[in-house]
């Protein structure tokens, strides 16, 4: 009965036939195999495809753009300035796409005063017609007219002034559905970027011109004081002081100096509150002073454009809108 009790167990032993160590009666027994269940495993594929999916959903519910631009192939974010592309794929960076996006936000300004006419441009910022321009186009008009691209004319009043900045916000009289500008950042420029300045020199509504910008932070001082914004903005031009040197005419013991781009583009009289756009159509500067080498000291040989123009960054006037809005007179 012993034998057959042992063949029995040894029938029953799933080792059999193979060398196993002495029991010690004091060991533990061994653990017992227990493979994972398959439908365990089989259960762990949906469950994390649930977390993956769950992973992805709060992802784009917090407005994780930067995956969503992945998957559609969104390219609208050009250049380390801006974060929006105004001219349509087709005419992506080219000079001729940009003047066709913008143009229809830059308008002419003529300022009436005692002293005479001065003309200017200005950036439409809201479909009702606000306007930012710079300071000396307007200071002491007693009458503005503005004629938009397509040829309307408004009344225009002056809503802010900031001296120190040269910037004014002047507002259409009775103006709706007009196209307002997209204003970029300024803060990413570099020199070498191509830019296109559009205004209305010497009173030629809608030029265009290209060039790059040429410098950065450059101090430049402009005249704050009304008599000098009341002069006509012919011949010389609008004074202005840099590098220790006056150009333009005496710039006037009221002075303001203000961090401004330098550009290539070429800038005349009039151009003045016009825009300096980058090659997204985004405004990046309000053209401001510019050295214009015609005059009485200057043979017509020199008359034109030098290259030397001067635009106030974009994040200024943005930072400055506030105070302009609230009626500032500064």
């Amino acid at each position: 009965m012993t034998e057959s009790f042992h063949r029995s167990g040894e029938y029953e032993n799933p080792y059999e036939g193979q060398q196993q160590a002495p029991v010690n009666p004091e060991w533990p027994p061994p653990p017992a195999y227990a493979p994972a269940p398959a439908p365990k495993q089989r259960k762990r594929g949906p469950v994390a495809l649930l977390a993956a999916v769950a992973i992805v959903a709060a992802a784009i519910g917090g407005g994780t753009a930067y995956g969503i631009q992945e998957l559609t192939g969104n390219d609208s974010v050009a250049s380390s300035s801006t974060s929006t592309n105004v001219v349509p794929s087709a005419q992506k960076g080219t000079v001729a796409g940009v003047a066709k996006a913008v143009s229809p936000s830059i308008v002419e300004i003529r300022a009436d005063s005692n002293a005479g006419s001065a003309t200017g441009s200005g950036v439409i910022i809201t479909s009702d017609g606000e306007i930012v321009t710079n300071n000396h186009v307007v200071a002491g008009a007693s009458r503005i007219k503005v004629t938009t691209n397509d040829g309307r004319s408004y009344s225009a009043k002056v809503v802010g002034t900031d001296s120190k900045k040269d910037l004014a916000l002047i507002k259409l009289e009775n103006a709706s559905g007009l196209k307002a500008a997209t204003l970029g950042d300024s803060s990413g420029l570099q020199v070498g970027d191509q830019v296109v300045a559009i205004g209305s020199p010497e009173g030629l509504s809608g030029t265009v011109t290209s060039g790059i910008i040429s410098a950065l932070d450059r101090d430049v001082t402009v005249p704050t004081d009304e008599d000098q914004g009341q002069q006509p903005q012919q011949g010389d031009g609008w004074p202005f002081e840099f590098g220790g040197r006056q150009f333009n005419g005496d710039t006037g013991s009221d002075t303001t100096t203000y961090k401004a781009l330098q550009t290539d583009a070429s800038l005349n009289p009039g151009n003045s509150g016009g825009a300096l756009i980058d090659m997204n159509g985004n405004i990046i500067g309000i053209n401001s002073a510019m050295y214009s080498p015609a005059g009485s000291a200057s043979s017509s040989s020199d008359a034109g454009s030098v290259g030397l123009g001067f635009a106030i960054p974009i994040n200024t006037v943005k930072a400055d809108l506030a105070k302009l809005r609230a009626g500032a007179t500064d």
